[in-house]
C-alpha cells in the first residue's frame, strides 16, 4: 500500500511516529517526506493491519494536522524493516 498524506506533516514527527506504528503493526515500508510538504508511507503486510495503520494515518502524530490521505495498493519488493526514508 502507497499513502500520500497532506496536512502540517512534516516537522512534527510524524514519519518517526508512523513507523513506530507501523513496527508495533509488524508491517515493513518506509516513510518519507515529499518536496510539496506531503508524507509518503509505503507499507507491506497483512491486510488487517494495514487498514489499521491506514485509519492511523487519517490523524498521525500528536502535532499533525492531517488533511487528506490517500492510498493505493502497489506491487513492489518486500522490504525487511519499517524505516524512514
Amino acid at each position: 500500500m502507497c499513502c500520500i498524506v497532506s496536512g502540517r506533516v512534516q516537522g512534527v514527527f510524524f514519519r518517526a511516529t508512523a513507523v513506530k506504528q507501523a513496527k508495533n503493526l509488524d508491517l515493513t515500508g518506509y516513510a518519507k517526506n515529499l518536496p510539496d510538504g506531503r508524507v509518503e508511507v509505503v507499507a507491506c503486510g497483512d491486510s488487517y493491519n494495514l487498514a489499521k495503520l491506514r485509519a492511523w494515518l487519517a490523524h498521525g502524530s500528536p502535532m499533525a494536522k492531517v488533511d487528506d490521505v490517500e492510498c493505493e495498493s502497489i506491487e513492489m519488493k518486500v522490504p525487511d524493516q519499517f524505516t524512514i526514508a
